[in-house]
């Protein structure tokens, strides 16, 4: 849509006062500069929306206030960090560790007896008590509770585990992360 001359000086003439509407809202000239571009932006790739007749003045103002309220509740969720000093404290461990670590279990379970396999994962994937695991596998606790000690023994075994700090983050990760964290 081609805009008319008599749209395009009313929103000419709407600028003084969206500014300082703007300026009102922000307390910022700078943001409220911002503010008025972005409304003017959207007022016109949305030209096509305003009922000719009526107050274009009040069309842009209204788009800058909804501008507004959304800037802010955007703001809220963001944190200023211009120096780039909070970003530099931020890490995460490297996730193609963890994906090696989920393909070596699945190998590791796939070598353990069935009725071992169904057991423990029962209980430690799907979380079952014993008591329920036994129920479903038409066993005795007591039996299910071995098949669970001797899975998760040869699972050590198959995947090397042998201390508990084995499990998880690797220790090059772990001690690159208490650095960081100056512990």
């Amino acid at each position: 849509m081609t805009l008319s001359p008599e749209l395009r000086d009313d929103i000419l003439k709407s600028i003084p006062s969206l500014r300082a509407f703007a300026i009102s809202l922000t307390g910022n000239i700078d943001q409220a500069d911002d503010l008025v571009q972005e409304a003017i932006v959207r007022g016109l790739s949305n030209i096509h929306r305003f009922e000719p007749g009526t107050n274009m003045q009040a069309w842009l103002f209204t788009i800058l206030r909804n501008q507004f309220h959304t800037n802010y509740r955007k703001g809220k969720r963001e944190v200023e960090d211009p120096d780039g000093a909070m970003a530099s404290r931020l890490s995460s461990p490297p996730e193609q560790g963890g994906r090696l670590d989920i393909q070596d279990l699945q190998t590791a379970l796939a070598q353990l007896p069935f009725d071992q396999r169904e057991a423990l994962l029962l209980v430690a994937a799907e979380g079952f008590s014993y008591e329920e695991a036994a129920q479903i596998c038409n066993a005795r606790v007591g039996t299910i509770k071995s098949r669970i000690n001797r899975a998760r023994t040869r699972l050590s075994e198959i995947l090397g585990i042998n201390e508990s700090d084995d499990i998880g983050t690797d220790r090059i990760t772990r001690a690159a992360i208490q650095r960081e964290q100056g512990l």
